[in-house]
């Protein structure tokens, strides 16, 4: 795992390399001197302003190859590793809302905290309207494991709250993605947590 990181590291690295040296030879060819002509004349102004448009334009698209570059050092690292055939996902998601307004949440997979999170009041609203939070992603070998989440917030009646969920699950081949859902329980007034298991 190291030798991934090491080699991401030196992609990222390269990006930046390749990105300074683009500005540095830019500014060296804009501040070198030019060679001596002898009676040259004097360049028009409209023709310097094409220079620095040329120079410009070259900047931009060095800058989008880089970006582009970083991007797809970035798809490569997270394939890197978190491969798809020990790749855990879990997420979060609500369904209603109105007896838990929640505040963190702490995750734990195999007695580990894998994930601790707070949100803001935009998140909330996000997820009130039917956003998906991805709360966590990482490697687990395959066999049983045991993932347990802490939910903090306001209950009904705006009382701190706290409750817990918890899943025994079987990892295979392949990537595996669970759901912290929290929906309300209309006949007892109160909100309800549980985990699912997606194929």
């Amino acid at each position: 795992m190291s030798n991934t990181k090491n080699f991401a590291l030196f992609m990222r690295s390269v990006a930046a390399s390749l990105l300074l040296a683009a500005g540095g030879s830019m500014a060296a060819s804009a501040s070198a001197p030019a060679p001596a002509v002898a009676a040259a004349p004097a360049p028009a102004a409209p023709a310097a302003g094409g220079d620095f448009r040329s120079v410009d334009g070259d900047v931009q698209g060095l800058k989008k190859e880089v970006l582009d570059l970083n991007r797809d050092l970035f798809m490569l690292e997270e394939e890197l590793l978190f491969p798809a055939n020990t790749q855990v996902a879990v997420f979060l998601s609500l369904d209603v809302g109105t007896f838990f307004e929640i505040d963190g949440v702490q995750l734990k997979v195999d007695n580990k905290e894998v994930a601790n999170y707070l949100y803001t009041d935009r998140e909330v609203e996000a997820l009130n309207r039917g956003g998906v939070h991805r709360l966590y992603l990482g490697n687990l070998k395959i066999g049983k494991h045991e993932l347990v989440a802490l939910f903090t917030g306001k209950g009904p009646h705006e009382r701190d709250y706290k409750r817990g969920a918890n899943i025994a699950f079987e990892k295979g081949v392949g990537a595996k993605y669970l759901e912290l859902r929290i929906s309300d329980r209309q006949s007892a007034q109160q909100p309800e947590f549980t985990v699912k298991e997606w194929e």
